[in-house]
């Protein structure tokens, strides 16, 4: 345990010790340095950091959690999360980040669909500022929880405290080191998370054909827990997911800070390739897990306990520490995406009338990480506030109703204009939240009604209304033809 504890030390040092590294190199940098990173990442670290922020803890806990408990019919999740995931690197990240540097260079999502239409009014931008916020603190609250979980079980410590204590380490480094420190700090913590879940399910299953499992044998599993085709609700739900990818901020940042379109085509190579292994293993880990571990009363530690029975304190502190990076990788990155928002798109325009200076932005985007933070832990402190999965599940379903369809549309409709982006947006997020409060008992995952009812709201505002200027219509081509 106490090997264990120093380990878990020296990775958060080594955390620090990144944000440090990247505020000393930038500190005379400006907005876009800090939130973007200059566009100047490249196709390892791109593609590592947009998977890093994407699987938080949920990979480790909360997927095989669900494998673990409920069977293999769960893998739909998996499925549609590898789907979505490809198409979003091959078909929406060239252009989204054509299309990002056409619109002005704009550094943020909201930030891009008003500069996409040439809107002068503020509207989308404070509409997209507060769905982000509101979204990512939910979202952080999921990282900071099994942070929590983490500590608990492995070292002892009170959840709660263990949450103060990673959310403190979170900011410091996002605080000082801004977009490399987050992007840096992920290609680290996300080759940990793949080592971690290539090695303990493969050394679980080896012990298992060895004989050395626990008294549970396959027999004793749930009837129908290898059965994939379980009914068409979870089906439809699982690849539901795939959907969040288009509309998720922090994930598709990443796409706009590629240095080239030819690092771009590198990094989907290796982003996709990451992302399907992490999400086979992850699902691998629950199924061997249950078959390892037997019946245990905490399915969320399934992965902690498997590769705590497996390996010396040394080994198991490292591969645990994989949980940590999970967290972290993902609450830096929407901790950074909504103090871009707001800096970005509230502060700067509304409250200082376009006249605040980078420095004043830099700072404004470093109070709102730190505001988040605090509401994230207490959110995760509370004992009703949800499991791991669920608390994902809802921040993920907002994202992609209410984002997706509009990005889509602005990058391969040139008809679509402004009212249609500001209709899509709202009916999207609306929808998503009413169905999750009223529908929810139905079973179909929020973000599949949330979506359609998205992009028609988009389609059919857009029909209704006047088609863009000309000089919209020049900024598409403009686009296109971008490199």
């Amino acid at each position: 345990m106490n090997v264990e504890s120093i380990i878990f030390v020296i990775y958060l040092l080594f955390m620090i010790g990144i944000g440090v590294y990247f505020f000393m190199k930038n500190k005379n940098g400006g907005e876009k340095d800090y939130f973007l990173g200059g566009r100047q990442m490249g196709p390892w670290v791109s593609a590592l950091s947009a998977g890093a922020s994407d699987m938080s803890a949920w990979v480790l806990m909360g997927l095989p959690a669900s494998i673990y408990a409920a069977g293999i019919g769960k893998a739909w999740i998996a499925i549609g999360l590898a789907i979505g995931y490809a198409v979003s690197w091959l078909v929406e990240a060239p252009r989204l980040r054509r299309f990002t540097i056409a619109a002005n260079d704009s550094i943020t999502l909201p930030q891009y669909l008003t500069n996409r239409f040439k809107a002068s009014g503020k509207l989308l931008q404070i509409v997209c500022a507060v769905i982000f916020i509101v979204a990512y603190t939910i979202y952080a609250a999921s990282s900071m929880k099994a942070c929590g979980t983490l500590f608990n079980t492995v070292i002892g410590i009170d959840p709660r405290t263990a949450m103060y204590l990673a959310a403190a380490i979170i900011v410091v480094y996002t605080f000082l080191g801004g977009f490399s420190a987050v992007c840096w700090t992920d290609f680290f913590q996300g080759m940990l998370m793949l080592a971690a879940l290539l090695i303990a399910p493969i050394f679980a299953l080896f012990v298992i054909n060895g004989g050395g499992a626990s008294a549970s044998a396959p027999a004793q599993l749930p009837a129908g827990y290898w059965n994939l085709f379980t009914n068409w609700k979870d089906i439809v739900s699982g690849l539901g997911w795939g959907l969040g990818y288009f509309g998720m901020p922090h994930i598709i940042v990443r796409f706009m800070s590629v240095r080239s379109d030819k690092d771009l085509k590198k990094s989907a190579k290796i982003g996709i390739t990451w992302n399907v292994l992490i999400i086979l293993f992850s699902v691998a880990a629950g199924c061997i897990g249950h078959l390892f571990l037997g019946e245990i009363e905490d399915s969320s530690t399934v992965f902690i306990q498997m590769v705590r029975k497996l390996f010396p304190a040394v080994f198991s502190g490292i591969l645990l520490s994989a949980i940590l990076a999970a967290s972290m990788s993902t609450a830096d990155s929407q901790l950074l995406a909504s103090a871009s928002a707001f800096a970005s798109d509230v502060y700067k325009p509304v409250f200082r009338k376009g006249k605040a200076t980078d420095k004043e932005m830099l700072w404004a985007g470093r109070y709102v990480v730190l505001a988040i933070s605090v509401v994230a832990v207490l959110i995760a402190s509370n004992p009703n506030s949800g499991t791991i999965m669920g608390l994902v599940e809802n921040a993920w379903g907002l994202f992609g109703a209410a984002f997706g369809p509009a990005i889509m549309l602005s990058l391969f409709w040139k008809r679509f204009n402004f009212a249609g982006a500001i209709a899509g947006i709202i009916v999207g997020a609306a929808v998503d939240i009413i169905w999750l409060i009223a529908l929810g008992s139905l079973g179909i995952y929020e973000i599949v009604p949330g979506t359609i009812a998205g992009l028609i709201a988009a389609v059919v505002v857009t029909l209704c209304t006047k088609a863009p200027s000309k000089q919209v219509e020049d900024l598409y081509e403009k686009a296109l033809k971008t490199e």
